[in-house]
């Protein structure tokens, strides 16, 4: 677990990077560095659960946002047939970016719930329950 946090903190250090071109630049790199920031102190053992939950819900209220909002991926996907995602970004179709944006939400939400679902077995296997 610890060689995926780190690779997954890189990963999102680099989308943090990518974003500095985004209509929203400032939201985007802030959002991925504090996934970054909470992968790597994950990888280095420093469990951070408030971090990992606000992150968690921060990411998972966003998202819902991006999905049923106008211009959102319901849209995208019934108003404009799944258009194709990986086209050029034109003002005139808001939906590709925000359904791209739901995607990367998304690598978030997977990559904490591991983490926590990891932490928690982790927890459990080592007798954090009553001593017998």
């Amino acid at each position: 677990m610890r060689t995926f946090n780190f690779t997954m903190g890189g990963f999102f250090i680099l989308f943090a990077l990518l974003q500095i071109n985004d209509p929203d630049p400032l939201l985007w790199i802030s959002i991925y560095l504090a996934a970054g920031f909470v992968a790597v102190q994950n990888g280095r053992g420093k469990q951070m659960p408030l971090a990992n939950w606000a992150l968690l819900l921060f990411c998972l209220g966003y998202a819902l946002l991006l999905f049923v909002g106008r211009d959102g991926v319901y849209d995208w996907f019934n108003e404009h047939q799944a258009e194709n995602l990986v086209q050029s970004m034109k003002a005139t179709k808001p939906w590709i970016e925000q359904t791209r944006e739901f995607g990367g939400l998304l690598i978030i939400v997977v990559t904490v719930c591991l983490q926590l679902f990891r932490a928690k077995k982790s927890r459990n296997t080592h007798g954090s329950g009553p001593v017998e």
